[in-house]
């Protein structure tokens, strides 16, 4: 696992951020005032509870995959997969098993 990412070299995400035991992990590899790039890992158990952003995100599973719910409907999102999280909507993440994830957030 790579701790910087550099620009203009090729890197894998789901190894640029590492499992901890119960507990989440965050990794921001972009920040601009437009949005921001940041990858995550969530033992299992762990989660995001019920919260709301301003802004649409996307969410790239990288690896495992996550009880994801989005206004109280709750879906299963495997790796490979992504999802919108619509601004201003309640949503909520589970790892039901360990997973990574690509959280790009996108600011209007």
């Amino acid at each position: 696992m790579s701790n910087a990412i550099e620009n203009g070299k090729p890197f894998s995400p789901a190894d640029a951020v590492g499992y901890a035991d119960g507990s989440v992990v965050s990794k921001t590899i972009l920040k601009k005032p437009s949005g921001n790039i940041t990858l995550f890992s969530f033992d299992a158990g762990e989660g995001l509870s019920e919260h709301s952003s301003p802004h649409e995100a996307l969410v790239h599973i990288l690896d495992g995959s996550a009880e994801i719910s989005i206004a109280g409907a709750a879906q299963t999102v495997q790796a490979g997969q992504c999802i919108i999280l619509p601004g201003n909507v309640p949503h909520a993440l589970k790892a039901v098993e360990r997973f990574k994830m690509m959280l790009v957030m996108i600011k209007s």
